[in-house]
């Protein structure tokens, strides 16, 4: 995240991230909401990608296979044409492992826990 974020929303962002790294997608979800209506533009689209992405897993977990596909595509849109912005995440491989996992979706091959999105510091 750019310098001029507070201390407090950069630290939020990094709670957010630990959410979804340790796949509590409901909480990240919530959490990434609080960020996304504090922040606006490019950074905003992202977050609200990764948004996407984390009820996208939800839906997953809960058997929901066609909305967490449309979720995780929406996602991915978003964060895909903005995978350079900053946020100190690797977005680059983050999009990577999307587009595997939203193939692996659309294909109908069974996933394993390799599949499951991380979002990884840089």
């Amino acid at each position: 995240m750019h310098d001029d974020l507070s201390d407090h929303l950069k630290q939020s962002f990094r709670e957010a991230c630990e959410l979804f790294n340790n796949q509590k997608w409901y909480e990240a979800h919530d959490a990434f909401e609080n960020i996304w209506n504090q922040l606006d533009g490019h950074e905003r689209q992202v977050i609200q990608g990764i948004l996407q992405v984390s009820v996208s897993q939800f839906h997953l977990s809960k058997g929901n296979k066609n909305g967490a596909t449309i979720l995780l595509g929406e996602g991915l849109g978003r964060i895909k044409s903005r995978q350079n912005l900053n946020l100190g995440i690797d977005l680059v491989s983050f999009c990577q492992n999307l587009e595997l996992l939203l193939y692996k979706l659309q294909a109908d091959v069974l996933l394993t826990t390799n599949d499951i999105p991380h979002l990884n510091k840089i």
